[in-house]
């Protein structure tokens, strides 16, 4: 019993400790709202598996990248409307982006309501930095709101606006409802580059050219890096003391030591 007291008693005295380490990340985020075009010739398979699952993807690994920012998501075609207001719950937007397809609007390429009520939504907010990333395959050719127009709404709000063009050269196939069913139909492949350039050079973005999968992934890398924000990491220590347990036992040890020693283990003369 007093060996173990003593044992005890040396290891209280080494002071034994636990570490918990905590990380607080605070950061002033940026306000992002992706507009994404669902016409019907988002559903050509010149990009794997189709250009909607392949921008659905690719957006869905941005967000995740994104833990300071609030995004929302505008989708449009021949008309517009917000799947998902600006938001930072990832879970919530990340289900209304998978819920995403073609069909959901009259068909069409309405890039100047799509990037409106992407504006209207980054309006009134608070954030020092609003982006528009615009993904679309085709020509303005519906909506209320001519794209020049949206334009300007753009840049008197102070809103950058990134537009990606999304389609391989030439001609692409495309699945087409007929009586027999569907059939892949080749059609060819029309980007108003001109008037996305122009947007996103006069609201400071920048314009690019998705061909495949890859240089889509890549566009929304270098959005990313470009559109960095502000975090700061503080790191916590804290130390725990674990050494009264250990000065208890050596006491129960010792108090057990002497109980014995004059009971069980009493000596007579």
């Amino acid at each position: 019993m007093r060996l173990l007291a003593v044992s005890c008693l040396i290891i209280a005295l080494a002071r034994p400790q636990t570490r918990n380490d905590e990380q607080l990340v605070n950061g002033e985020g940026i306000d992002i709202m992706l507009c994404l075009d669902i016409s019907g010739s988002m559903l050509a398979q010149d990009f794997t598996p189709s250009r909607m699952e392949a921008a659905k993807s690719v957006a869905g690994d941005f967000i995740d990248n994104r833990p300071t920012d609030r995004i929302g998501l505008v989708i449009f075609s021949g008309e517009s409307f917000t799947m998902c207001p600006l938001t930072s719950d990832r879970a919530v937007l990340k289900a209304q982006l998978n819920n995403v397809q073609s069909g959901l609007l009259e068909d069409g390429t309405a890039i100047g309501s799509g990037l409106a009520t992407g504006v209207d939504r980054l309006r009134s907010s608070p954030s020092k930095s609003k982006v528009i990333i615009l993904l679309t395959d085709g020509e303005n050719n519906g909506g209320l709101i001519d794209p020049n127009s949206a334009k300007e709404i753009a840049k008197s709000v102070g809103v950058r606006v990134y537009t990606i063009g999304m389609g391989t050269e030439g001609y692409a196939p495309v699945p087409v409802q007929t009586a027999n069913g569907v059939v892949m139909q080749r059609e060819k492949v029309n980007i108003d580059e001109k008037l996305l350039t122009q947007i996103a050079q006069e609201t400071g973005g920048k314009y690019y050219r998705a061909k495949d999968n890859e240089s889509l992934r890549s566009i929304y890398n270098e959005i990313d890096h470009l559109e960095k924000s502000r975090i700061e990491v503080t790191a916590i220590r804290r130390y725990s003391e674990q050494f009264f347990p250990f000065a208890l036992g050596a006491a129960l040890f010792l108090l057990l030591e002497l109980l014995l020693r004059w009971t069980v283990f009493r000596k007579f003369p």
